[in-house]
């Protein structure tokens, strides 16, 4: 039954089914970013400092140790902004659910208001019906 409501409804619904989306890639971008993080982790673990040897391999040891803290920062950055994503999406997601709620309760409360004056139709229908077939046997029996 289509009310005043009902594409406001359809709406919401497809505005709040696109916030849906918007919290999954923004859930699966801070999952790629933890993996990232931990990845970076792992290749800092890996880089070994010599022991012995010339100045260059001291340098470059340094320099792929320092390439690995500036990854570890970089991916500690971007986990902190999906995390900010992920509640920015989850709170804009909360919102369309109650927008969608809402318009839907009218439409209910509007598909209310509408079978009950059909309800009252059809019972005004009947109780002149009843008197229409009532009176007709009086009028049939007296003549």
């Amino acid at each position: 039954m289509n009310t005043r409501f009902s594409s406001l409804v359809t709406l919401k619904k497809n505005k709040m089914e696109q916030s849906e989306r918007l919290v999954q890639r923004a859930n699966a971008d801070l999952n790629t970013a933890s993996s990232q993080l931990q990845a970076s982790y792992n290749s800092l673990a890996e880089v070994e400092s010599p022991q012995r040897g010339s100045i260059s391999k001291f340098l470059a040891s340094r320099t792929l140790l320092s390439t690995a803290r500036s990854a570890i920062e970089h991916n500690k950055e971007w986990v902190g902004f999906a995390k900010k994503q992920v509640h920015l999406a989850r709170e804009n997601l909360k919102s369309d659910m109650i927008e969608h709620e809402k318009f839907k309760y009218l439409e209910l409360e509007e598909i209310k208001k509408i079978l009950l004056k059909q309800k009252r139709q059809e019972a005004k229908d009947l109780d002149e019906v009843a008197l229409m077939t009532y009176s007709k046997p009086e009028s049939n029996i007296k003549g």
